[in-house]
């Protein structure tokens, strides 16, 4: 990767490399239709994968591989350690056991049972300050990182089955999911790989298929790499995958997301509060809620660099969301060399969050101390290659959201579909086709060429999901 003189991942990233194994441990399962057999539900592999996984010298990988027509691996949760590589061989599937009981958090004070269920009680509120439930507990995740330097890596595929029942109930873990939205309840669903303190983190060709819940969070992390990452979900269209966000980091900084496939049934990328040094650069986003931050943002956020993306049918482009409740300030961000087509918003920049699929055009009123305040965004060189509605707009007054438009063009968009208030933007010497004057959006001339003008093009970028 080259350097960029603008915000990004402070470290040279370079594509990884998969270590040497410290053991093979081959497959003892066999998927049909990448399905496993009923009467294999109880054969789990967690017990040696974990064995092998803790006794691996650092610097290795736990290889996981097919042997004799068996290609599958079942497990219920799994802990990395330092040093260590997961390492998934192409044709195998390592899968999320259907057992809940499994993924039960333990500990003084838990409230047992609760992993796979909606939680009994009182409902979550939004936008205020949610309600806690007198409960402590719910799902551990699926592969647990809470050590330095780990790999999670191969051409095979990590299935978490969302799709499927939930042994000994009558839903599965996204019918669950859907069950739990009209009251906004609170529901517990593992998600398939939670990182924390996890330094040196690298997710490289490995496939992700079918999570419960997020696929990839990332927390109090100095150093995340994915590159290389292939993420469906759901992988049988017309299947319900509600909150399966694709990569969600927070609390961390120099990150890279780089060359990657993601597919989803939420946001293809979600930033979330206290995230600096960020780059997402040469990506394919499909299904999903598009390039996102938020919706919290009260500890901040900075110093992002998207520059690559291609965007084909997702329900936002660039997407910036919070409100009062939950807000802060958000800058230095660059967008760049993006093409979309299909997206209903293109660009959303709102201090108006409502839990929306997309964004509202009007302020909900809602009450907080949280504030929104977005400064120092550059968007260069973003063609949509069909019209949609552009939402660019701060608080109030005395936080205006700053933007600066260079070689941005909406192909058929209509005045109506501009949308904003207490916003500058600032034209840079590409233009924008975006024309301001239904809106009261305040548009100055570049002080100096931000860009250099040229037309891009999206000629040959929009390829089928690998």
């Amino acid at each position: 990767m080259g350097v960029c003189a603008h915000a990004q991942d402070t470290r040279q990233v370079t594509e990884p490399k998969i270590p040497d194994s410290c053991v093979q441990l081959p497959a003892q399962l066999r998927a049909m239709n990448n399905m496993l057999s009923p009467a294999d539900e109880s054969k789990l592999d967690t017990e040696r994968i974990q064995n092998a996984l803790d006794t691996c010298k650092p610097g290795m990988a736990v290889e996981l591989k097919p042997s004799s027509g068996n290609n599958a691996f079942l497990s219920g949760p799994l802990e990395m350690r330092t040093g260590v590589t997961l390492l998934v061989d192409e044709g195998v599937t390592l899968f999320g056991s259907r057992d809940a009981r499994l993924y039960e958090m333990k500990g003084e004070g838990v409230t047992p049972g609760l992993c796979g269920t909606i939680a009994p009680g009182t409902p979550t509120v939004f936008p205020a300050p949610q309600r806690q439930l007198k409960v402590r507990g719910g799902c551990r995740p699926f592969i647990s990182v809470n050590a330095k330097d780990v790999g999670i890596m191969g051409n095979g595929v990590i299935d978490g089955r969302g799709y499927a029942k939930i042994l000994g109930k009558d839903y599965s873990w996204w019918e669950m999911a859907r069950r739990a939205e009209p009251k906004n309840e609170r529901y517990f669903n593992p998600r398939m790989i939670v990182a924390s303190h996890a330094d040196g983190l690298i997710l490289y060709r490995i496939t992700l298929h079918n999570s419960t819940n997020y696929h990839v969070s990332v927390n109090n992390t100095d150093g995340f790499t994915a590159w290389d990452v292939h993420l469906q979900t759901p992988t049988t269209r017309g299947m319900d995958a509600r909150n399966t966000d694709g990569i969600d980091p927070g609390s961390s900084t120099n990150i890279t997301i780089a060359h990657s496939w993601i597919d989803n049934g939420d946001d293809n990328i979600a930033i979330k509060t206290g995230v600096s040094h960020m780059t997402v650069r040469d990506n394919h986003f499909y299904d999903g809620h598009g390039m996102s931050i938020g919706s919290e943002t009260y500890t901040g956020d900075s110093d992002l660099l998207v520059d690559g993306l291609t965007e084909d049918h997702t329900t936002s482009g660039i997407r910036i969301k919070s409100n009062v409740t939950r807000g802060g300030l958000v800058h230095d961000l660059v967008y760049q060399n993006i093409c979309m087509k299909d997206v209903a918003n293109p660009i959303a920049i709102s201090p108006y969050y409502t839990n929306q699929t997309t964004e509202g055009f009007a302020d909900p009123k809602y009450v907080g101390d949280r504030i929104p305040d977005y400064k120092a965004i550059t968007i260069r060189n973003v063609v949509d290659t069909t019209p949609g509605d552009v939402l660019l707009a701060g608080l109030d007054d005395a936080h205006t959201t700053e933007v600066t438009l260079d070689g941005v063009t909406i192909e058929g968009i209509t005045p109506a579909q501009v949308h904003g208030r207490f916003a500058t933007v600032t034209l840079g010497a590409g233009g924008t086709n975006l024309d301001f004057s239904g809106t009261t959006i305040k548009g100055v001339p570049s002080k100096g060429a931000a860009g250099s003008g040229t037309a891009f093009g999206c000629d040959g970028k929009f390829v089928p999901m690998q």
